[in-house]
C-alpha cells in the first residue's frame, strides 16, 4: 500500500496505476458496499467527468481537491 494513502477514509480506491475502465468499475464495487455515513476516497489522476455524473444521478456527493503530484482525491459519501 502506498505511503501517501490517506487512512481517515473508510474505502479506498487507488486508481492512478490502473487502466480505464477500471478505476470507475472499482469505485462502484466500492460504493455498492459503502455504508450510508461512511466515506470513499478515490485517487485517480484525471478528473473523472464520466463517474462523477454517475454520482450525481445515484444520489451522492463528493468533494474534490489536487494534491501537488497531480493526484485528484475525491471523497465520495451518500447524499
Amino acid at each position: 500500500m502506498p505511503d501517501d494513502l490517506d487512512k481517515s477514509a473508510d474505502l479506498v480506491v487507488d486508481g492512478r496505476d490502473m487502466q480505464p475502465p477500471e478505476p470507475m468499475e472499482k469505485t462502484l464495487a466500492a460504493l455498492d458496499v459503502l455504508p450510508p455515513g461512511r466515506e470513499l476516497l478515490l485517487l485517480i489522476y484525471c478528473h473523472p467527468v464520466p463517474l462523477l455524473n454517475i454520482l450525481r444521478k445515484n444520489g451522492f456527493v463528493w468533494t474534490e481537491s489536487m494534491r501537488e503530484d497531480g493526484t485528484h482525491e475525491i471523497r465520495i459519501r451518500h447524499a
